[in-house]
């Protein structure tokens, strides 16, 4: 069936009952490289001495940065811990070195000793050494990597974040929603909440301890916040008519969120404290999907207020509304990267295809992301260097994971059902 922009936008705005994502209880996302960088620094990571477990995570996490291009095998030279043979690589063209060791001690922690040698300058970029607990050892392999990234860098890793996504499993008619959160490489999910009725729009608080989402238990679309540590939560919104789309600030002091309850849907704010709820737009169009920006002085929103769904500033020291977008057709779900100069939103650029596209606000550039042609929810990784979004390949529903420069894709396709809405954490 063809899907209109209007449709689109009414989707979304009932938290877009567009089946979500998949699976029973633990439902492994599989990842896949869709599309390696056709030119970067190379770089070799050794396996670490006496480990199976800290040095594959390492060399995956950054093999899929997007940065790199893996230097580890069939190459003539080797290395060990403190001991490079610096002319050898060279020679194979190899800038970047990374080796190490473990050790289990006597409480049956590991000890964990890396470096990460630069071949051209002749010295060790990194030489550290980590006590973690075996509980701890995929978190640790993850900070190793994130911190050699912004040693070569200058930007923060973020292979140590966490995405929350929605699974849908029609097989487990109990269990057919399932929310989920896991590592950025699909590894170590685990289920926050499962239901038969839908469960749309998840959204993290600032300090990731708590995700709030759009639940349909109760046969009417309500928003809930849930705490992670202890699995207690709170029902926040439901109002009569649509409650959806919950965004909080980044002081964790109040909710932007869609509701109906004057009729048409529009975009209110509510002070988590004291519960008052304020109207924000108050239009007869639709206004849906709002997000705060970084600093708190603005939130973007989608709207079709001038004949069909684009991207819309709201400012809050004047109450003043300016539109963003203005290329194609339809541009919806746009959601801020961390610095608060792009948007990452879907596009329709021609005919029926949706795509992902980056705009720079202060330019308004827009630049297409995706090869693929259904794709939403995108959602920037803290750094701003990569954007997670749902997609469909053939008959699958997956979530894939792009570089903003468009170098580099890989898929994390579900072993059970379809996966949908992602939600990248903050650090």
């Amino acid at each position: 069936m063809k899907i209109m922009p209007k449709q689109l936008l009414g989707l979304a705005i009932i938290a877009a009952l567009s089946p979500a994502l998949v699976t029973t209880s633990y439902a492994q996302l599989h990842l896949e490289i869709a599309k390696a960088p056709e030119s970067a620094p190379k770089i070799a990571i050794i396996p670490f001495s006496n480990d199976q477990s800290i040095y594959p995570v390492v060399e995956q996490d950054l093999n899929r940065s997007g940065r790199f291009t893996s230097a580890s095998q069939n190459l003539p030279a080797t290395a060990s811990i403190n001991n490079v043979n610096a002319e050898a690589w060279k020679a194979a063209g190899v800038p970047y070195v990374v080796l190490g060791e473990s050790k289990t001690n006597a409480d049956g922690s590991l000890s964990v000793h890396y470096q990460l040698y630069d071949v051209e300058k002749q010295k060790f970029l990194l030489n550290e050494l980590l006590t973690v607990p075996t509980s701890r050892v995929r978190s640790a392999a993850h900070m190793i990597s994130d911190t050699i990234y912004q040693a070569l860098t200058g930007i923060q890793g973020d292979f140590s974040g966490r995405i929350a996504y929605v699974l849908r499993n029609p097989a487990t008619p109990e269990q057919r929603y399932t929310l989920q959160i896991a590592d950025t490489d699909g590894e170590q999910p685990k289920t926050v909440l499962s239901s038969r009725d839908p469960i749309l729009s998840p959204a993290w608080t600032p300090d990731a301890k708590k995700i709030a989402y759009v639940s349909f238990e109760t046969k009417r679309p309500a928003i809930y916040v849930q705490d992670l540590a202890t699995g207690q939560r709170e029902k926040l919104a439901s109002f009569r008519g649509l409650n959806g789309a919950p965004s909080f600030s980044p002081d964790g002091k109040s909710m932007l969120f869609t509701a109906s309850m004057h009729g048409n849907p529009e975009i209110y704010q509510m002070d988590l404290d004291s519960r008052q709820v304020k109207r924000l737009t108050n239009d007869s169009a639709i206004d849906t999907e709002a997000r705060y920006s970084p600093d708190g002085k603005s939130f973007i929103f989608t709207s079709d207020r001038g004949g069909s769904a684009q991207i819309y500033r709201y400012n809050f020291a004047d109450d003043s509304t300016k539109r963003l977008t203005f290329r194609g057709a339809f541009n919806a779900r746009g959601t801020l990267s961390a610095d608060g100069k792009y948007v990452a939103l879907v596009h329709r650029p021609s005919g029926s295809n949706y795509k992902v596209a980056i705009q720079e606000i202060s330019t308004g550039i827009t630049n297409i992301l995706t090869p693929t042609s259904l794709d939403e929810s995108p959602s920037f990784s803290p750094n701003g260097q990569m954007v997670v979004y749902a997609t469909r390949e053939g008959s699958r529903g997956l979530l894939a994971i792009m570089s903003t420069d468009g170098r580099f894709r890989m898929n994390l396709p579900s072993e059970q059902g379809e996966v949908r809405e992602p939600a990248w954490a903050p650090k």
